[in-house]
C-alpha cells in the first residue's frame, strides 16, 4: 500500500464534501434577486423550495438549482472513476458529496434535502442506475403529483437498482446510508403524507 492508495480516497472525499456544500439554491436566489430559501416556503434550500417561492422565475431559478445540486454529485463520482477508485472509494465519495449538499460547511451546515444531489451520485456511478432513479422519480410525480412521495419511493428502490446493476457491497451500502438518511430528511413529508396534508406539486406551502 503506498501513499496514492491511502491519500486518494481522503483527498476525493474532502473535495467532494466541500463541492457538495457549495449551495445551488443560496447561490442562484441571491444572484436572481430572490428571497433566502431558507427563510421563506418550507425553509428548504432546493429546487422545489426556489419553484415555489420565486414568482414568475420559478421555473428558470428551480432548474439552475437542480442542475447545480445534481453536479455536485455527479461530478466527484466522474472523477472518482477516471482515477480508477475502488468500491469503497467510489462509496466514500458518494457519501460526502451528498453529506455536503445537507451540511454545507459554506452555509452554517444547514443545506437540503438530498434528493437531487443523491441522483447525481447516481448517474455518476452507473448511469443506468440514475436513469432508473429518475424515471422512477417522474412516473410517481405523473400519476400521484407529489414531489416528496416521488422522492421517498425513488429512493427506496434505488439501493435495489445499485445491488441489480452495480453489485458491490460497499456502494449498496452507501446507497442504503443515503436512503435512510432522506428518509429521515423527509420526515415533516412524511408526518403531513401520512396525515394527507402533504402538497401537490405546484402547492404553495
Amino acid at each position: 500500500m503506498n501513499i496514492i492508495t491511502v491519500t486518494l480516497p481522503f483527498v476525493l472525499s474532502v473535495a467532494a464534501y466541500l463541492l457538495g456544500s457549495v449551495s445551488s439554491a443560496i447561490i442562484v436566489c441571491r444572484l436572481m434577486g430572490l428571497p433566502d430559501p431558507r427563510t421563506q416556503g418550507s425553509g428548504n434550500p432546493g429546487a422545489t423550495n426556489v419553484l415555489r417561492i420565486a414568482g414568475d422565475q420559478g421555473k428558470l431559478a428551480a432548474g439552475i438549482t437542480l442542475l447545480g445540486d445534481s453536479l455536485k454529485g455527479l461530478l466527484p463520482m466522474l472523477a472518482a472513476h477516471l482515477l480508477d477508485a475502488g468500491p469503497e472509494t467510489l462509496a466514500a465519495v458518494g457519501l460526502a458529496a451528498f453529506l455536503g449538499h445537507l451540511y454545507p460547511v459554506f452555509f452554517s451546515f444547514r443545506g437540503g434535502k438530498g434528493v437531487a444531489t443523491a441522483l447525481g451520485v447516481q448517474f455518476g456511478l452507473y448511469w443506468p442506475i440514475g436513469l432508473g432513479v429518475a424515471a422512477i422519480w417522474l412516473f410517481v410525480a405523473k400519476v400521484l403529483k407529489i414531489s416528496s412521495l416521488s422522492a421517498l419511493i425513488s429512493m427506496a428502490l434505488a439501493p435495489v437498482l445499485v445491488w441489480l446493476l452495480y453489485p458491490q457491497p460497499e456502494l449498496i451500502g452507501m446507497q442504503l446510508v443515503i436512503t435512510g438518511i432522506l428518509f429521515w430528511r423527509h420526515r415533516s413529508n412524511i408526518r403531513k403524507l401520512i396525515a394527507g396534508k402533504e402538497d401537490s406539486i405546484g402547492g404553495n406551502a
